[in-house]
């Protein structure tokens, strides 16, 4: 088998594949039969995290698929509860057990968490030992804001190779992805077609969804594509690796059928005007482990 993505190179040369499945609310239950189908066709990044609950179930879906696990780029990531050095080496220990892998692609730290920065930066200092050791063959970050980037930047040795952050055409954050391409860090979006938006809905009586977007469905129509598909090019434009997340292996074959076509500049740019600055998933300065108890069993 081979895979259908482009591939982008991360700032220490390890190459990343351009689009992948993440399993963000995939129950365990449904998350082997989606994986599985994504790697059939064609996926070769999937995106997982302790806080998830579904790391068992991706390990065993990649055995089961018959793809050799060289080719399948594996991310997960440490949860807040977990942050200190010897905690996330723990955690990353137990996070591997889970996967059934002996080494991990991408290791991202989940959320900043700014009423404890020092727990931040000693987490990903463990993470930077992961990676001098080989573990890992690149680490980073997520949900982390320009100036939390400074910060950690100015207490550590290895730049983030990815930030995962929410981006989607309501919120797509070209200040951020501005510091990002200027200090070599790749942008990873979380939400790509926008589902925060509709999920949980900003005021409930007035959904918007960017697949119902007019400048979207007249791109749709122009290139014979769906209003997903449009969503996840202009985010493979901007150079953003977008990871949308399905269990419908019909929706998870459509969404990486997008590398037979390309928009141009002043579309990317149509699509970029439906920004409205407002985000739709939590704030990561609110989130703690006071707001945030929950604990990953270990």
């Amino acid at each position: 088998m081979t895979g259908k993505s482009t591939y982008l190179k991360l700032n220490n040369g390890v190459e990343m594949p351009a689009l992948g499945l993440g399993v963000f609310q995939s129950s365990p239950e449904d998350t082997v039969g989606a994986v599985e189908a994504a790697l059939e066709e064609g996926y070769r990044l999937i995106d997982t995290a302790a806080a998830y609950g579904n790391e068992r179930q991706v390990g065993e879906a990649i055995v089961r698929s018959g793809v050799d696990r060289s080719e399948v780029f594996v991310t997960t990531k440490l949860w807040i509860s977990d942050y200190g050095y010897d905690e996330a080496l723990h955690a990353f220990d137990a996070s591997l057990k889970r996967l059934g892998l002996d080494h991990l692609d991408l290791y991202l730290l989940h959320q900043p968490v700014p009423t404890d920065f020092d727990g931040t930066v000693a987490a990903y200092k463990a993470a930077e030992k992961l990676l001098a050791d080989g573990r890992v063959r690149a680490i980073g970050v997520s949900n982390q804001s320009e100036q939390h980037l400074t910060d950690l930047m100015a207490r550590t040795e290895v730049v983030p190779a990815v930030n995962q952050v929410e981006i989607h055409p309501y919120f797509n954050q070209p200040a951020l992805r501005a510091f990002h391409a200027g200090h070599g860090i790749l942008t990873q979006a979380w939400s790509p077609i926008g589902g925060i938006t509709v999920y949980r809905p900003a005021d409930p009586d007035n959904v918007r969804n960017a697949l119902r977007e007019p400048v979207v469905t007249a791109l749709a129509d122009k290139y014979g594509k769906t209003p997903a598909q449009v969503l996840l090019r202009w985010h493979l434009e901007h150079g953003v690796s977008p990871i949308p997340k399905s269990v419908r292996p019909s929706r998870i074959a459509e969404n990486i059928d997008v590398f037979d076509f390309s928009l141009t500049p002043a579309e990317v740019a149509a699509v970029d005007a439906l920004d409205t600055g407002v985000r739709g998933g939590p704030d990561p300065e609110l989130i703690n482990t006071t707001t945030h108890p929950k604990r990953v069993e270990n």
